[in-house]
């Protein structure tokens, strides 16, 4: 059933609706723009505008305040400045994760011609920012969600990447054949038993638990790294994790380990450069 319903007031109800969420107000327009497909000067020139609104639109507003993320709800993410298609099955790209990519492209030219790898490519937003700014390199993508690749594919052909970036379901490196030049992961990095904020029960668990400790999957990635001598990994990691991925490598042979922090100086992640 259809309604009709001035803007300002309806973003009031909406607003009242959301009041358990941050920035309700905010979110309420969110939502309207999206179910109203319309942009941010519609919104300010139409306030007092009459809209017709049914019970899909409310339905969208009820997901919310349940704490359904709003990214999954409008199928839509920012990310490096570009807008990226997003789903349930992979992992919302959060903006600590643009750091990752600013530590792979300051170690290679625009012009490389090197291979790389992204384990655990979820929506698929890394190799694609990469590829744009690498336009000859090669890109493999793996991940042992089909769901997520699923994602990834839309987001790859929405860039017309189809040609450089090549998916492929598996765990880790177990796909990869060839010779890696660089490797890329933000991979699950959580404890088991750690107690989440509730919006991210709604997000691939696959994708946000490493493990009993947390940083297994990171380990095992520098296993693979040493043994087949790829030039470089660069990897997200937890805030609490440096010492313990200092401590796993003190008795193995590799060039050189750079931390790096996001901007509140947490500890976010690694390049680790193997010896050739």
């Amino acid at each position: 059933m259809r309604s009709k319903y001035i803007v300002k007031e309806l973003l009031k109800t909406v607003s009242e609706q959301l009041k358990e969420i941050e920035r309700s107000q905010r979110e309420a327009q969110l939502l309207l723009l999206h179910y109203l497909e319309k942009d941010e000067l519609w919104l300010i020139t139409n306030q007092n505008s009459e809209v017709e609104i049914d019970d899909d639109f409310f339905t969208l507003v009820q997901r919310r305040a349940k704490n359904e993320p709003l990214e999954y709800i409008t199928n839509r993410v920012s990310f490096y400045s570009k807008e990226f298609y997003i789903d349930e099955g992979a992992l919302i790209p959060r903006p600590e994760t643009e750091l990752l990519i600013d530590e792979v492209l300051k170690r290679v030219p625009n012009d490389t011609t090197d291979t790389f790898v992204e384990v655990g490519v979820g929506s698929g937003i890394i190799s694609i920012v990469l590829a744009l700014h690498l336009p000859n390199a090669k890109f493999i993508a793996v991940d042992i969600s089909l769901k997520a690749l699923e994602v990834a594919k839309k987001n790859i052909e929405k860039f017309q990447l189809q040609e450089k970036i090549e998916l492929r379901l598996g765990s880790l490196l177990d796909v990869v054949d060839e010779e890696v030049d660089f490797l890329i992961s933000n991979p699950p990095y959580i404890a088991n038993d750690a107690k989440l904020e509730s919006n991210l029960s709604y997000e691939p668990q696959n994708a946000l638990f490493g493990g009993e400790i947390g940083d297994e999957i990171i380990k095992q990635l520098l296993d693979a790294v040493l043994k087949r001598k790829i030039k470089f990994f660069s990897c997200e990691m937890g805030y609490d994790q440096q010492d313990k991925i200092v401590n796993y490598l003190k008795n193995k042979e590799y060039a050189s380990l750079d931390f790096y922090k996001d901007l509140s100086q947490f500890d976010r992640g690694f390049t680790l450069k193997a010896t050739q």
